[in-house]
């Protein structure tokens, strides 16, 4: 029916039926009658008026016109303020409002020596009237004195009377030429003078910004980074969208300002507490954090929702906008070379919290537990940890890395054990390196109960990407899976009997896995950290499982943290940090490590150790060569005492040594003709002693293979 108008007739049947039908008649378009004028006209004004280009001519004339109103607001206020004392008064009231009563008394003690200068001054204008005219007469006469004075030396000087008189006359003829200059410039001023003054209420108002936001240019109409101010909190709050709330401010007498406490300023923002009124409760404030956020003006990263001890109340931390995505700086790991580590009653420098200040975690005695989505950050967290633990010499490491990426090749020299891969076989040696550890571990708890005061040093069972040994299809000869969350699952359960008894002995389970889900990272597992961190998360379910249910119920929000945007800013949940009281987690922005300071930090621990001996594999058989073991653990070192041999020997192997005595030592080397002796007053081992007995050893057996 394009290009056609129908139009409907009714009427008769051909038989004079009383019933009607419709008939069409098709009629062309161009004998369809032109629209009205005043319809077209109407579109036409309508299409102007919502053009952009006529809502930006719009916005621009009323801008400009509310510039000039808003400027004389302004200057009016000034000129107010400044000859009353409406100033200190607002001052007063807001420092009330705030509980700041020391602030309070000191506004009210200088408004009250503004009054008392005010009324000096007015008393002095009631006798300045006299002063000015006695002071006038009294200079007039000395000037025309001093004139004529003048005037007598020049007639002197010249011989001409008439002379005396010229001084006069030059002052006479001065002030004239400035009354003609007078009259030429007032009459143009009258006419100029209001345009300049109103030009100058426009310039106040445009530099103010003294236009709604409706009227503002896009680039300055966000209103992003303005202060945070107590009425501005206050409003924020009002706008939530909480019924209750918005009532209980409205009908607060001081509008709301008593719910704050004083603003402080908290690192690279503002921290502030909001005492809620009865009937709000503290989960309807935390629910609504990104409204919160816009309507502060920032983002929803800027604003972070703490419960604090406090009834009834939240803890907002507001960051300067922008300031988080700047960098914190260096780690003082790598700006400091003469740093070193203590394992008992040290911190590790971790990063910076949002209040700017250092985030150090004591590792003594804690199982560690760090998780968040991949690419955040996590390797780099653990890794920045363990560097600072090995710059002291007396820590043990076993390491495990199942990505495989090489994040951790600097611990060669290092780890006593070092496995790198993602395979099912590197999975099959980290699960019987934490089954060596429960043998270690049990060893010394032996060892505890026969000497209550005996010492060990502290080895850290570290297994990075954990999640790939959990999710381990493979199964041993007896079929028992190595992965898995069950009774007979054996990473599962060495992980359990770490965490139920190695921190008594300080062997201790550190872990770094991705994505947690109950599958990755069983509730168990997840439960036996001491100290709990996470990485930027998909969802709050995932955060429960990170840090438990405390953190998260008290405001700890890895999963609100942005992907990709704050790498390395993770969410801490360990009494190893100090934590402000009443919060039950800390945000903490760590230090970046790069490959290049990683390595100069590990060969500062290196030269700390006596060439520690890396092993890259768990020996699975049941065969082992002691003295090849014992020329393998003395390394480099020329020497190296007895009992250090025997450590490092039960490191290596706690199955076949964990039991050896010093007499165990003495009967294999004094079988190969190795035996020990003393230097320094100490039983030493010989490296050139034990390399000599093996060569002969392997001499003898090649001889004996020849015959």
């Amino acid at each position: 029916m394009s290009g056609t108008v129908v139009h409907l007739h009714k009427g008769p049947t051909p038989n004079h039926d009383p019933a009607t039908v419709t008939t069409l008649t098709v009629v062309p378009d161009a004998a369809a009658p032109p629209l009205p004028l005043w319809v077209r006209s109407g579109r036409a004004i309508k299409t102007a008026v919502t053009h952009d280009n006529t809502r930006t001519a719009a916005r621009a004339v009323a801008r400009h016109s509310l510039y000039l109103a808003g400027g004389a607001r302004i200057v009016g206020r000034r000129a107010w303020d400044g000859r009353t004392a409406a100033r200190y008064e607002r001052y007063m009231r807001t420092a009330e409002a705030a509980g700041n009563f020391e602030a309070a008394a000191e506004w009210e003690e200088r408004g009250q020596r503004f009054r008392e200068a005010r009324h000096r001054r007015r008393m002095d204008l009631l006798h300045s009237p006299l002063d000015v005219a006695k002071g006038a007469g009294i200079s007039v006469g000395m000037g025309i004195g001093g004139l004529v004075l003048l005037g007598i030396a020049m007639a002197v000087a010249t011989k001409d009377a008439s002379d005396v008189v010229t001084p006069l006359m030059a002052v006479v003829k001065f002030i004239n030429l400035m009354i003609t200059i007078v009259q030429v410039v007032w009459g143009p001023a009258l006419t100029i003078g209001p345009f300049l003054a109103l030009l100058a209420l426009w310039s106040v108002g445009a530099h103010q910004k003294a236009a709604p936001q409706w009227a503002l240019p896009p680039n300055v109409r966000t209103g992003e980074g303005e202060p945070i101010t107590p009425s501005i909190v206050v409003k924020a709050l009002r706008d939530l969208g909480v019924p209750a709330l918005r009532k209980a401010i409205t009908e607060m007498g001081d509008a709301g300002a008593s719910m704050l406490s004083p603003i402080v300023i908290a690192g690279c923002g503002v921290e502030v507490d909001v005492t809620l009124p009865s009937g709000v409760s503290t989960n309807e404030v935390q629910s609504k954090r990104r409204k919160l956020a816009e309507n502060l003006s920032r983002h929803e990263h800027e604003v972070f929702i703490t419960i604090p001890a406090a009834a009834r109340t939240v803890r907002l931390w507001v960051a300067d906008s922008g300031a988080l995505d700047e960098p914190i700086g260096p780690s003082p790991l790598a700006t400091d070379e003469t740093m070193t580590a203590d394992y008992a009653k040290g911190r590790a420098p971790w990063g910076q919290d949002l209040r700017g200040d250092a985030a150090a975690l004591s590792l003594y005695q804690r199982h560690l537990l760090v998780t968040g989505l991949s690419n955040q950050g996590k390797t780099a967290a653990l890794r920045a940890l363990a560097l600072w633990l090995s710059l002291d010499r007396s820590v043990q490491f076993w390491l495990a890395d199942l990505k495989g990426a090489g994040d951790w090749r600097y611990f060669d020299g290092i780890a006593s054990r070092l496995i790198q891969g993602p395979t099912d076989d590197h999975v099959i040696q980290a699960t019987e390196m934490a089954e060596d550890a429960v043998t270690e571990m049990n060893r010394r708890l032996e060892e505890r109960r026969t000497d209550p005061a005996a010492k060990f040093p502290p080895l850290i069972v570290l297994v990075d990407e954990a999640q790939v040994a959990f999710m381990c299809p493979a199964k041993d000869d007896d079929s028992r899976p190595y992965g898995g969350s069950k009774a007979t699952s054996r990473y599962f359960m060495a992980v359990r009997k770490i965490h139920n008894q190695g921190r008594a002995v300080d062997v201790l389970m550190w872990q770094g896995t991705q994505d947690p889900t109950d599958q990755n990272l069983p509730k168990l597992v997840r439960e036996g950290a001491h100290t709990r961190a996470s990485l930027a998360l998909g969802t709050e379910q995932q955060s429960r499982m990170a840090l438990g249910d405390k953190a998260v119920n008290g405001g700890a929000a890895p999963h609100l943290l942005r992907q990709g945007l704050d790498k390395g800013t993770l969410v801490v949940a360990s009494d190893g940090i100090a934590i402000p009281a009443g919060q039950a987690s800390l945000t903490v922005r760590t230090h970046f490590i790069d490959d290049t300071a990683a390595e100069a930090i590990a060969d500062r621990a290196k030269a700390l150790r006596d060439g520690v001996t890396t092993l890259h594999a768990v020996e699975r058989k049941e065969e082992h060569d002691p003295l090849a073991d014992i020329a393998a653990v003395i390394g480099d070192a020329p020497r190296l005492r007895t009992q250090d041999v025997i450590k490092r020997l039960s490191a290596l192997n706690p199955s076949a040594y964990g039991d050896w005595s010093p007499g165990d030592l003495t009967r294999v080397l004094e079988d190969a003709g190795a035996e020990p002796y003393k230097s320094d007053g100490r039983m030493v081992v010989g490296r050139d002693r034990v390399a000599r007995a093996l060569a002969n050893r392997d001499a003898e057996g090649s001889a004996s293979d020849a015959g």
